[in-house]
């Protein structure tokens, strides 16, 4: 494939690159007073590369995905689906950012920046069909998230968070390169087909630990158990809109990246990978359930909860069917909403100074004080713990349904017994919503842009959300069919 095509497949990394680019500058020129400019740019920007997207996806060539730059690159429904869920996770966290710091002048036109080049790392993630593109585009996305993470530079608790986060992702970096080098010296190659074609049969030992060492830097990005410690303290430390960027678009993308390499680079590999599959998801499901039950902090608590879901999300990738990965994208993109709903609820926990309130007790009595925002709560909270007829229900039936059908039903039972566990806390949260009495700590402090995204997003996760179904269904069907 020549050059320029290989440029206009990857048109919407280089309008992101370009875009961020540019911001930088007027960035530099405009100074502090340019922060709400550059977010409005960053954006559109983000925008522009969706509809990019979309276009792409009817050249003539995208059925079957298009390869470019000698491999190293693929555009195909797989990964336009997973750009698509990080482009609208990014835009709706850009859109929460500005009165969140607006308090004491703390947001800082560096922020829409960051989150525009952690996205076109995201984007060369779910794109690689090469260890190597793989790896720059981690490394992209991981040091913008580092400096995201530590943004408030006079807040204690946020750079301990981005340094938290910068050692242990610098141990997972190292763990997951290693793993790479080693593939590599017993396959003869970095590209996922050719890895897929050399490592065939029973795998010796040095690649399978080449493996593990691979999945192992993997489960770290998407915060699965035994590599979740870094999750509750990051989460807990980082500016909330960070927090809800952490926890939306970079597991997208680092789910799709880990099916990818998973299906492309070993799928040949069943046996070796699944039951490492299984035992994550399995690990992810009950710690995530367990440790979140004693948890004051909300966005600690909301910490668990996503590693708890990854342990879901991964059944789906454990069945290693095209069913299953239908049901995690599905369910990938049902999370994002339930997800971003919940943390920009917590944006709107602020008391009568406009200070940000995180603890469970401060939500007690919710319902009398903010009504609208404690129904939205409520429903985000149902939607997470999977009861029906909410729509979070339905994403958890379609990846425990892909397990039974691939003769994986101990897998789906564990799951179903222990998503149980975890109904308790959010069935608390709702608890202290409603029947507590008011700890009169957050106050009427909502503004249009907040509560019509949580309206929106809330309408999607209640039962009006089995209106997509119809739109959703293909669109996963078709992204897991291009894997395989």
């Amino acid at each position: 494939m020549d050059l320029s095509t290989s440029l206009w497949l990857i048109s919407p990394e280089i309008i992101l690159s370009t875009g961020a680019m540019i911001l930088l500058l007027i960035s530099a020129w405009g100074g502090e007073k340019s922060a709400r400019l550059v977010t409005i740019l960053a954006a559109a920007t983000l925008f522009g590369g969706a509809v990019l997207l979309m276009v792409i996806a009817h050249l003539p060539a995208f059925k079957d995905g298009a390869v470019a730059f000698d491999g190293l690159y693929i555009a195909d429904n797989f990964g336009s689906s997973a750009k698509f869920l990080i482009y609208l996770a990014a835009i709706i966290s850009l859109m929460v950012a500005p009165r969140f710091f607006q308090k004491g002048g703390l947001y800082r036109p560096e922020y829409p920046v960051l989150i525009l080049l952690a996205t076109v790392g995201m984007g060369l993630m779910v794109s690689a069909t090469d260890m190597m593109t793989l790896y720059i585009g981690l490394e992209l996305n991981s040091l913008s998230a580092y400096v995201l993470a530590s943004i408030i530079r006079t807040d204690v608790r946020s750079s301990e968070a981005g340094l938290k986060y910068f050692v242990l992702g610098a141990l997972a970096s190292g763990m997951l390169l290693f793993g790479i080098s080693l593939v590599y010296g017993f396959a003869g190659s970095t590209s996922f087909a050719v890895i897929g074609e050399t490592l065939t049969g029973d795998l010796a030992t040095g690649p399978l630990i080449g493996l593990v060492l691979v999945l192992s830097g993997l489960a770290f990005k998407i915060s699965a158990v035994p590599f979740h410690m870094w999750t509750p303290d990051v989460y807990e430390g980082a500016p909330t809109p960070v927090t809800a960027f952490f926890a939306s678009a970079p597991k997208v993308a680092a789910i799709a990246m880990t099916a990818r390499v998973i299906i492309d680079a070993f799928g040949g590999q069943t046996s070796a990978w699944q039951q490492i599959i299984v035992f994550v998801a399995l690990a992810s499901i009950v710690l995530g359930a367990v440790a979140a039950i004693g948890q004051q902090n909300i966005k600690r608590l909301l910490a668990y909860s996503s590693i708890n879901n990854v342990g879901f999300l991964l059944i789906g990738l454990a069945a290693g069917t095209e069913q299953g990965l239908s049901a995690m994208m599905f369910y990938l993109a049902v999370y994002v909403a339930m997800t971003l709903g919940s943390f920009i609820c917590v944006i709107e926990m602020r008391d009568k100074d406009g200070n940000p309130v995180e603890s469970l007790s401060s939500l007690a009595g919710l319902s009398q004080t903010r009504p609208g925002l404690a129904a939205a709560f409520a429903v985000f909270m149902f939607s997470l713990a999977g009861i029906p007829p909410l729509f979070g229900f339905w994403g958890k039936f379609l990846v425990f349904d892909a397990a039974v059908a691939a003769g994986m039903l101990p897998l789906a039972v564990i799951g179903i017994a222990a998503s149980v566990i975890g109904a308790f806390y959010y069935i608390k949260i709702v608890k202290i919503i409603y029947f507590d009495d008011p700890a009169g700590e957050i106050v009427a402090t909502g503004h249009k842009t907040e509560n019509g995204l949580i309206a929106l997003l809330a309408l999607f996760v209640s039962p009006l959300g089995y209106l997509a179904i119809p739109f959703m269904a293909p669109i996963t069907a078709a992204a897991a069919a291009s894997l395989f």
